[in-house]
C-alpha cells in the first residue's frame, strides 16, 4: 500500500481512540498517519493501530526487547500490537509468560507473569509457545508444557496443550479447562508448538501443532476450549509438510493459506522457517522454500515464528527468536522481526535479517561497551567525552557497507566506525581490526589498531564542526576499504589492506564525547 506521506523523519505524539481510552506514543521514523479500522486475523478484536508502521526491520534493534525469550507469537488487540513469547531458560525454569505491547512495533511495554502454573494445576514446567487469539468477548492462550513423552500418558504422566482464558490481553489468565486440551500422541504428533487460526471464510478456528517431525490440524469448537470433529468422524488430521520439525504457523493472504513451520534442530545451526500454500486450511501443504535461516553475519538458529499484518496494508513482519553470535547457552535466544515480503506470484520471498538501530525506543539492547559512559538520548547512542571508549553489536561482517551519523560533542579528539573488530577491550586501542573517524582537528582517517599498535591507512583534510552531524559511510570489500563523509559518491580516504577479513561492527571515540545514530550494517552487494 502505498504511503499517504513521504517516507521521512517524522518526530510527533498522536493518541487515537482505543477501547480503554486514548494513548499517547512517540511515532518513529516512517510512520505515517492513515484512519481504519479492520482486524489483522479474523481472531483479532476490532480494534486496530491508526498507524502504519512501514519499516524494512526493526529499525530501533533487534532483539526488539530485552531479555531471553523464544518461540513468539503475535496479535492485534485494543489498539496494540501484541507478542507472547516462551521465556528461554531451562525447562524447570520456564513456569510463566511474559507478553510485550507496542503502538508501533518501535516502543514496548512488558507485561509480566501473564500466565504462571499457579493458575494451571497440571502444568510443572516447560510451558512453552503460548498461541494467543480472541473471540467471544474472551482473550485465550493454547500453551504446551510438562514436555509430555509418548510413552508417558499410558504411565499416567500429564502433558500436552492447554488452554487459559483472561478478560484483558495481559491477562491474568487462567486454565480454562483443568486439564490438557490435548494430552495425548496422535498420528505421532507431540502436543506443543500450538498456533489457533480463525478462518474468515466461515468463522471456523483450528489449532496446528506438532513436535517430534509431525503436524496435525484439529478443529476447535465454538467454545473455543473443546475439540471438534470433522465430517468422517475424525478430530486429528496429519498435515505434515517435508522437513517438519515443530513451530505450527498458519496465516492466509489473498485467499491463500500459508502453513509455517521449523525445521532442523532448535540449538543447532540448521534450525530455519520453511512454508507451504494451500488453498485448503486442512492442506495438503507441500513445502516450497526455506525462508528463513540462519547468517553467519547476524545471528544463529533462528525459526519458530509468529507474523504480525499490518491491517488495511500489506505490510508483513516475521517475529522469531534467534541467538546471538557470542552465545553459547542453548537457551539464551532472544526475539527479533524482519520485513516478509510477497512475490508477484504470491510465494514469499527469502527474509534476510538486516541490522539497523535509529535509537528511536531509547534503549541499546544489542550493544556492549568498552569503556566510556554510554546512553541513549534523543534517538543517538551518547558517549561522555574519553580517551577511549567503543560500543560494538555482536555482529561479523566481512564485505560490509556501514553507516551512522555522527557528531562530535566535546573534546579535541575523534568518533568514528569501527569495523571488522576483535579481541575486544577497554584499553586504548586494544582491539584488533580497523577504525574510520572524523577529527574536532578537521581531518577524516582511516587506521587500524593491532592489540596496541595503530596505523594510520589514510587521511584526508576536511572541516569538521562540533555538534555538527554528519552521515559517514564505511564499505569495505576484500581488502579495498573506502569511507565517506556526507558525500557518499566520492570517498573522502580510501586504502588496501588484508589485515583483518571479519568480525564486529560499533563505533568509538578517542578524547572526545560524541553522539551516533541510524546505525545500519548491511552486506556488501
Amino acid at each position: 500500500m502505498a504511503s499517504l506521506y513521504s517516507s521521512v523523519n517524522l518526530t510527533a505524539t498522536i493518541r487515537f481512540l482505543g477501547g480503554l481510552g486514548s494513548t499517547t506514543f512517540i511515532v518513529s521514523p516512517l510512520i505515517h498517519l492513515i484512519i481504519g479500522i479492520a482486524m489483522s486475523k479474523a481472531s483479532a478484536s476490532p480494534i486496530v493501530p491508526r498507524a502504519i508502521p512501514d519499516y524494512t526491520t526493526s529499525e530501533a534493534g533487534n532483539p526488539f526487547v530485552e531479555g531471553w525469550y523464544a518461540d513468539p507469537d503475535t496479535e492485534i488487540y485494543e489498539g496494540l500490537y501484541w507478542v507472547f513469547p516462551t521465556s528461554s531458560y531451562a525447562y524447570d525454569e520456564q513456569t510463566y509468560f511474559d507478553a510485550f505491547s507496542s503502538p508501533d512495533l518501535i516502543n514496548w511495554t512488558k507485561h509480566p507473569n501473564i500466565l504462571t502454573i499457579a493458575n494451571v494445576s497440571w502444568a510443572t514446567r516447560a510451558v512453552w509457545a503460548p498461541a494467543p487469539i480472541f473471540r467471544n468477548g474472551k482473550y485465550y492462550i493454547y500453551f504446551g508444557a510438562n514436555d509430555i513423552q509418548e510413552d508417558e500418558p499410558a504411565e499416567g504422566k500429564i502433558g500436552g496443550i492447554g488452554v487459559a482464558v483472561a478478560d484483558k490481553p495481559e491477562g491474568p489468565y487462567v486454565d480454562a479447562i483443568g486439564k490438557p486440551l490435548i494430552g495425548d500422541y496422535h498420528n505421532g504428533a507431540q502436543p506443543i508448538d500450538q498456533d489457533v487460526f480463525i478462518d474468515d471464510v466461515d468463522g471456523q478456528a483450528y489449532i496446528y501443532y506438532g513436535g517430534h517431525s509431525h503436524a496435525n490440524v484439529a478443529k476447535l469448537n465454538e467454545d473455543m476450549i473443546s475439540i471438534g470433529t470433522f465430517d468422517d468422524g475424525t478430530q486429528y488430521k496429519e498435515i505434515t509438510p517435508e522437513n517438519y520439525v515443530e513451530g505450527s504457523q498458519m496465516i492466509k493472504r489473498n485467499g491463500i493459506y500459508y502453513f509455517m513451520w521449523s525445521e532442523g534442530g532448535w540449538q543447532g545451526p540448521d534450525y530455519a522457517v520453511s512454508y507451504a500454500m494451500s488453498d485448503s486450511p486442512l492442506g495438503p501443504f507441500n513445502r516450497l522454500a526455506k525462508i528463513l535461516q540462519q547468517d553467519s553475519a547476524v545471528a544463529t538458529s533462528s525459526g519458530h515464528n509468529g507474523v504480525f499484518h499490518v491491517p488495511d496494508t500489506d505490510i508483513w513482519y516475521i517475529v522469531y527468536h534467534r541467538r546471538p553470535l557470542s552465545e553459547t547457552d542453548g537457551n539464551h535466544r532472544v526475539i527479533a522481526y524482519d520485513r516478509m515480503y510477497f512475490n508477484d506470484d504470491g510465494t514469499i520471498a527469502s527474509i534476510q535479517m538486516l541490522v539497523k538501530d535509529d535509537f528511536a525506543n531509547g534503549q541499546m539492547f544489542d550493544w556492549k561497551t568498552y569503556g566510556g559512559d554510554w546512553t541513549v538520548a534523543n534517538q543517538r547512542l551518547t558517549v561522555a567525552s574519553t580517551t577511549d571508549a567503543r560500543a560494538l553489536l555482536d555482529t561479523n561482517f566481512t564485505d560490509v557497507v556501514f553507516d551512522a551519523t555522527i557528531s562530535i560533542t566535546d573534546g579535541s579528539g575523534d568518533a568514528g566506525l569501527v569495523f571488522r573488530a576483535a579481541n575486544l577491550s577497554t584499553g586504548a586501542d586494544e582491539f584488533s581490526g580497523y577504525y574510520a573517524c572524523i577529527s574536532a582537528t578537521g581531518s577524516v582517517t582511516l587506521g587500524k589498531a593491532d592489540t596496541g599498535a595503530w596505523t594510520s591507512l589514510g587521511e584526508n583534510t576536511m572541516e569538521v564542526s562540533v555538534s555538527t552531524e554528519y552521515q559517514v559511510r564505511v564499505t569495505a570489500v576484500g581488502s579495498e576499504i573506502s569511507v565517506f563523509v556526507g558525500d557518499l559518491t566520492t570517498p573522502q580516504v580510501t586504502a588496501t589492506d588484508e589485515s583483518f577479513v571479519g568480525g564486529a561492527n560499533g563505533v568509538g571515540v578517542r578524547g572526545a564525547g560524541a553522539n551516533f545514530g541510524n546505525v545500519s550494517v548491511a552486506k556488501a552487494s
